[in-house]
């Protein structure tokens, strides 16, 4: 009898697991990130109803080789976040490139706390506002992560722009892109905004 409980019981669970929605890779494991408890930066309520983010449709055409120049004799500045907090960031270097025909360029940035960590030594941060912010995806801009560059080349892939966790839950303490980052057109790759349901 109580063997039979056991078995309708994890029976049971399995049924309950739903599979990860996403498209690609990067979707799912983003999805799982945000079901889980211990990774989540969603709120406890919104995590308990909470089924998948909204990703705009995966799009090679946002997936583009950036030429990089390193720009090495840039101070150290205090970057403006969403809170009182502002940590010390440095302009890496620029990235120049062509999306739909328009000529791009951004600037890329180096935490100066966070590569002293281990496993962020090579760690770049790429935000950026574009427009489809305040409409498709969160009016306060995108973030890429990415990592230094062994030529002079990066591959920048848009499909992977993530909000900042702040978007989601009021605790968080984010960057706020420097207006420079701003690319003339709509960047229709990456996350969408986050929609409470």
């Amino acid at each position: 009898m109580l063997l039979s409980f056991l078995f309708t019981m994890i029976l049971g669970c399995a049924q309950d697991k739903k599979p990860l929605l996403g498209d690609t890779a990067y979707q799912k494991e983003q999805n799982a990130k945000f079901k889980d408890a211990a990774t989540s930066p969603l709120t406890e309520k919104d995590r308990k109803t909470f089924s998948a983010l909204e990703f705009f449709k995966f799009d090679s055409t946002y997936v583009v080789t950036a030429n990089f120049k390193r720009t090495p004799n840039e101070a150290p500045f205090e970057m403006p976040t969403t809170t009182e907090r502002k940590p010390m960031y440095v302009k890496y270097g620029e990235l120049t490139f062509v999306l739909k025909n328009k000529a791009c360029k951004l600037n890329i940035y180096q935490d100066i706390e966070l590569v002293k960590k281990e496993g962020f030594k090579d760690h770049l941060f790429l935000p950026f506002i574009d427009e489809t912010n305040g409409e498709d995806s969160y009016g306060g801009g995108r973030y890429l992560d990415t990592s230094l560059p062994e030529g002079s080349t990066m591959v920048l892939n848009f499909n992977e722009a993530y909000n900042p966790y702040c978007a989601y839950n009021p605790r968080y303490s984010c960057p706020v892109v420097p207006l420079e980052n701003f690319l003339d057109l709509r960047i229709e790759a990456g996350v969408k905004m986050f929609t409470k349901h």
